[in-house]
């Protein structure tokens, strides 16, 4: 399931339950682009959190550099994942 972010209000309530792979991505981002192909054949929980219209929870996160992947289990951060990466890759950081 992807699920965009539209109010940063609704961010920690999103991320509470359960496993949740959070993209911070930019629409004008070509790398983001082919991570979201990557992202949309998965069944994994996704919630998009575009940079440009949620930089202070990006910085919050330290997000310097997009497509920067943060994975959430139980709305503890556990994983990270910078740049793109593979459907394989995905796969690894998320059975860790």
């Amino acid at each position: 399931m992807i699920k965009y972010l539209e109010k940063e209000s609704d961010f920690k309530d999103i991320i509470s339950k359960g496993t949740w792979i959070v993209d911070f991505y930019a629409d004008w981002c070509g790398p983001c682009k082919l991570l979201g192909s990557v992202l949309e054949s998965t069944d994994y929980n996704i919630l998009k959190v575009n940079t440009d219209n949620f930089q202070d929870l990006s910085f919050s996160f330290g997000v310097m550099s997009i497509p920067t992947l943060i994975i959430f289990k139980d709305g503890k951060e556990t994983n990270k994942s910078i740049g793109f990466i593979s459907k394989e890759e995905l796969d690894k950081i998320m059975d860790l």
